[in-house]
């Protein structure tokens, strides 16, 4: 994978939890989405294979829309919208 963002996982804001294992991953997304304007896309990239799970379990929960899901190179890459209202 490139250093260069895929322009279809484009996002105003990043986390990076490459080598961190859960809760790690969601912990820092939960912090970083609060900084993220609503309707805005927030881009997570983590090497916990556990992610495949809690994230989407996070967006469900907390509402938030899981937009794509990719694994790429042992990387998963996940493109979340914040909710609106």
């Amino acid at each position: 994978m490139s250093n260069t963002p895929d322009s279809s996982l484009a996002a105003v804001a990043e986390v990076d939890a490459r080598g961190l294992f859960c809760p790690e991953p969601v912990m820092l997304l939960h912090n970083r989405i609060r900084d993220v304007a609503a309707g805005q896309r927030l881009r997570i990239t983590a090497t916990d294979p556990s992610t495949t799970r809690d994230i989407p379990k996070f967006c469900l929960y907390l509402g938030h829309e899981l937009i794509d899901q990719q694994k790429r190179d042992g990387e998963y890459i996940y493109l979340i919208r914040k909710k609106t209202g």
